[in-house]
């Protein structure tokens, strides 16, 4: 096909590419053509763009980003070249950062820059540029401060002495993203989550400049007389189902749960985690509460927090033997400054009776950071926070300070029990905070570490809790012992290599 007569895959994608907004998001289930059309929309503003008045060429600079390396160059850049073919506008440069020069195509001098989200340095070197517009490929994955990051840096080349952009902008697009993401709620979809600080939502408020787009489902749901699901059946108006093998769709859900055909095939809502829970005891039916939980009158309250630039907090009472999640706070791309002016102004507003006993969080909190010579606990205690390190951050006791709660029985239920408000500690615990799923020469696998994610802090900050009020000594007993016994095991294989003295008994068996 010759690319400038790409016709877009249905009405929606169309519009989507007509409309001027500066930022424009498309989302819509798998196999829609949602990639191709926003890689075609560079393309065609490209060309849009007017000339320069000294050379006469039409000049452009674009970022298109993606959250992981191995995702940017084996989906996006290769969707890239399937739309756009080196024979016909020149092979992109694989050299870090990946890089394409197009200048094969009449009075057209365009640059597009290929950028992944996986260290502080790709962030910093996305906030140095100079942009007409961005792509943010697979939206869902990417944090909303990296998005106000990339409209920062646009409407800034061509510089106006130069005569400017005819047009700059951000294009998005995405598969269904959970309900409590910034996509859905900006696109007026679903309202902010219960609890969630006003400032956060003036930030989520959508600006008049903004459009978000809905392709429709792939197929529909056919119910039997008792109201359950009975069969799928193929929406004949499906975005780019022309371009699609007829059996694409019947093949692709065979074997599917129904939250990913959901999510993937019918366009809604919802979270499919694909890879491993870090922690797999959480049950949402045992440890959520159905109705929002209220604070034991004389007991303390104690918190959790987890710091960096997406800092969090948990607020929590311990009742005996058993746990009670009272809150959460989660925050993005702030820093501890703002997280203890969040807890004061919780505990004031929601729990005027009682007081923090202790604030537990990271070790390394207590380093100091960069800009001065306070940290983060130092800051906490000038706002009345009685902040504290916990005393190790071994990453195996904290997850076991937090699965020992999540996998007993206290007072007839479960020993931790979660407010409903806290959506995003129980989207983390449900599978958000995990760890990936990755291809490797011997098939597939799972990462060492779990993934970083908006999941991940919260999550964190309950475990450093957790640690603190001591439910890892058990833990930690447990983990001292073998590696005393490991220990001893080696010392007599040393001492006798081949077990020939039987009159030196095994260390495991005295």
């Amino acid at each position: 096909m010759n690319i400038l007569d790409y016709k877009p895959p249905g009405p929606i994608a169309r519009d989507f590419m007509l409309c001027d907004e500066f930022v424009r998001g498309l989302r819509g289930p798998i196999g829609s053509g949602k990639t191709g059309t926003c890689i075609m929309e560079i393309f065609r503003r490209m060309l849009m763009q007017d000339k320069d008045p000294t050379d006469y060429r039409r000049k452009s600079r674009w970022a298109i980003v993606r959250n992981t390396n191995p995702q940017l160059r084996t989906t996006t850049i290769k969707t890239y070249q399937d739309w756009l073919k080196p024979e016909v506008v020149g092979e992109v440069k694989m050299a870090p950062p990946p890089f394409h020069h197009l200048i094969t195509i009449g009075d057209l001098e365009a640059e597009v820059l290929f950028i992944a989200l996986d260290t502080p340095d790709d962030v910093r070197k996305l906030l140095s540029l100079e942009l007409t517009g961005g792509f943010v490929n697979e939206a869902r994955e990417v944090p909303k401060s990296i998005i106000d990051a990339i409209t920062s840096r646009l409407r800034r080349y061509p510089a106006i002495k130069d005569g400017g952009a005819t047009w700059s902008g951000l294009i998005m697009d995405t598969n269904p993203p959970p309900e409590d993401h910034w996509w859905p709620i900006m696109a007026g979809e679903v309202p902010p989550p219960e609890g969630m600080p006003s400032d956060e939502i003036r930030m989520l408020i959508k600006p008049p400049n903004w459009r978000f787009f809905n392709q429709p489902a792939a197929m529909h749901e056919v119910k039997n007389e008792r109201g359950e699901i009975d069969h799928y059946d193929l929406n004949l108006d499906a975005e780019n189902f022309k371009n699609l093998d007829a059996r694409y769709y019947l093949e692709l859900i065979t074997g599917k749960t129904k939250t990913w055909i959901d999510v993937y095939v019918l366009n809604r809502l919802g979270a499919v985690d694909d890879g491993r829970a870090v922690h797999p005891n959480f049950s949402r039916t045992a440890h959520v509460a159905r109705q929002p939980l209220a604070p034991v009158p004389n007991l303390p309250i104690w918190c959790g927090a987890d710091f960096g630039l997406t800092p969090a907090a948990v607020l929590a009472q311990r009742v005996r033997d058993r746990w009670v999640i009272l809150k959460e706070i989660v925050l993005e791309n702030a820093a501890a400054d703002k997280l203890g002016t969040l807890i004061n102004r919780t505990m004031a507003e929601d729990f005027p009776d009682y007081k923090i006993r202790t604030l537990w969080g990271d070790p390394a909190g207590d380093h100091r950071v960069q800009t001065d010579e306070t940290t983060p606990f130092q800051i906490l205690r000038t706002k009345g926070i009685p902040a504290r390190p916990c005393d190790t951050n071994d990453v195996e006791l904290r997850r076991l300070a937090l699965a020992g709660p999540l996998g007993r029985m206290s007072d007839g239920g479960a020993a931790i029990t979660i407010d409903p408000s806290c959506t995003v500690l129980i989207r983390g615990l449900e599978g958000g905070f995990c760890y990936r799923r990755v291809r490797t020469a011997h098939g597939e696998s799972f990462a060492d570490e779990p993934d970083k994610s908006r999941y991940s802090h919260v999550v964190e900050a309950l475990e450093y809790l957790l640690l603190g009020c001591g439910e890892a000594r058990e833990a930690i007993g447990r983990k001292q012992h073998i590696e005393q016994t490991r220990s001893r095991v080696i010392a007599a294989k040393r001492q006798n290599p081949f077990g020939r003295l039987k009159k030196q008994a095994s260390p495991l068996r005295r």
